[in-house]
């Protein structure tokens, strides 16, 4: 079973960094979030669910072994051998909407792109992802609002799914948020590049987050983690940044004061370049990876070396388990 979203402690402690780079947003409208504690209590209920519809007493394991926390009853975890994480089958899983390529190709449930969003592999898989939801999501909305936080979210987590289903095919299914949260990383390091000029400690700020992001991404080249979700997640992330978290220049708020004639542009120049590419890079990248999902392509045909992106063989480890 590949789960995205395992090793996402890091980016929980990460998001301290962000005084902003010694920007002060105070004078900002700053939002209430609302958003972010409501799709923490959407993946919780949904988790409970899937404990409810897996139901390991009455249905067992093919491994014949006792369900853990059996005094939890019809919400008892599969034994460890089958799912360390203390969650659910592989099983239950796939009913409730894991990502399966075969399923979202062959026949036509292209929705499973989404609904794997929701679904964790196991109560660690669920904790270490809402944490990390917590640390970064609240404070960015906060920050930018519950419209475009939101987007950010939704699209990443959309992306994670596209890519790690181009690259992980048959015997695989893929579940969790992280495609998600690592897209509100990427907007963090491309809000930080977007509205360089504002801040004062730019340099420590870029090198925390770089920092952070790579720790992240290194965890997910152990097994059982899908790291193509996580880069997918960023990438997309990354890219939306720059179209959505724009921060108007110095004098803009201001400007009522200002004579006719000394009127600030509302972005900087450089600022409508970088959202022009950053648009079009991910349209293009959207159109692509989809046509090639949906023809049924392989993207570890056109791309031997991607493998070692999500796994890295080991002497302790394989990666085909």
């Amino acid at each position: 079973m590949a789960s995205t979203g395992e090793g996402k402690g890091a980016a929980a402690a990460g998001y301290q960094y962000a005084s902003y780079g010694g920007y002060d947003a105070g004078e900002e409208r700053r939002w209430w979030p609302w958003l972010v504690p409501t799709v923490f209590v959407a993946c919780i209920v949904v988790f409970i669910v899937e404990m409810f519809v897996n139901n390991c007493p009455r249905h067992g394991s093919p491994l014949g072994d006792a369900c853990v926390a059996g005094f939890l009853r019809q919400f008892a975890f599969q034994p460890l051998r089958e799912n360390p994480l203390l969650g659910p089958s592989s099983a239950t899983l796939e009913k409730m909407g894991a990502l399966d390529w075969a399923k979202v190709v062959h026949q036509h449930q292209a929705w499973r792109l989404i609904s794997c969003i929701w679904l964790h592999a196991g109560l660690i898989h669920l904790i270490v992802n809402m944490l990390s939801l917590l640390f970064i999501g609240i404070r960015l909305e906060q920050q930018f609002g519950f419209v475009r936080i939101g987007v950010i979210y939704l699209l990443s987590g959309f992306g994670g799914s596209v890519l790690s289903a181009l690259f992980l095919h048959n015997n695989y299914i893929s579940v969790g948020a992280s495609g998600a949260l690592f897209g509100l990383l990427g907007s963090m390091l491309s809000e930080l590049i977007m509205n360089w000029t504002i801040y004062s400690n730019k340099v420590a700020a870029i090198i925390t987050l770089l920092f952070i992001i790579a720790i992240n991404l290194a965890i997910g080249i152990l097994p059982h983690a899908d790291n193509f979700a996580h880069i997918g997640g960023f990438v997309t992330g990354f890219l939306l940044g720059f179209v959505l978290l724009a921060r108007p220049q110095f004098g803009w708020m201001e400007r009522h004061e200002l004579p006719q004639t000394n009127q600030p542009r509302k972005y900087k120049a450089y600022q409508y370049a970088l959202l022009t590419v950053a648009l079009l890079l991910l349209l293009v990248g959207f159109v692509v990876a989809l046509a090639m999902l949906f023809k049924g392509k392989n993207g570890n045909d056109s791309c031997h070396w991607c493998q070692y992106l999500n796994c890295v063989p080991t002497s302790r480890w394989k990666c085909n388990t």
